[in-house]
């Protein structure tokens, strides 16, 4: 029964994470995740690819899984530690070009969860570009997934990319 629903689970996942569309703008490999069942916040990522002539820019975001949606990234501060902050500005997305949303970097924020990530799930999430306008979404919660090679990573930020660190921690 267990694998049943693993199955079915997986299989609801790989439907939803299909590209979406809006105008130009797509939308691939989207996934959200919280650091675990009792946390407070959680965050998306995925890739904006713009097919169109223009130049757009990923203004806000929108969804009822929490209290608050904000667009984020990570910057270095004076003492060199990396903080979250949010981008008031958004995200630009050059005209046949690609914007990533990754850990370490930019995503969208999801703070005060009203229920916890599960996964398997999905959560809609509507993103709005000030151009394409709004584009709603529905990504899969891959609490799993671990893009970044496990663990903690140690870096810093140069040209918005994640330098990572190559000491070996004692």
């Amino acid at each position: 029964m267990f694998r049943m629903k693993t199955v079915l689970a997986a299989g609801a996942a790989a439907l939803f994470a299909l590209p979406a569309f809006a105008d130009d703008i797509m939308i691939n490999d989207a996934y959200a995740r919280a650091s675990g069942m009792n946390a407070m916040a959680g965050a998306a990522f995925f890739q904006i690819m713009n097919n169109g002539d223009e130049d757009d820019r990923l203004i806000a975001a929108k969804s009822d899984v929490a209290k608050r949606v904000e667009l984020h990234t990570h910057k270095e501060n004076a003492e060199g530690v990396m903080q979250m902050i949010e981008v008031e500005e958004g995200f630009p997305v050059a005209a046949g070009g690609m914007h990533a949303l990754q850990r370490g970097g930019d995503h969208v924020m999801f703070m005060g969860l009203n229920q916890p990530f599960e996964d398997g799930s999905t959560i809609s999430v509507t993103l709005v570009f000030e151009k394409a306008g709004e584009m709603t979404v529905e990504i899969p919660v891959d609490l799993k997934r671990n893009p970044m090679g496990g663990g903690m990573q140690h870096g810093k930020m140069k040209d918005g990319q994640m330098e990572q660190d190559t000491t070996p921690s004692n």
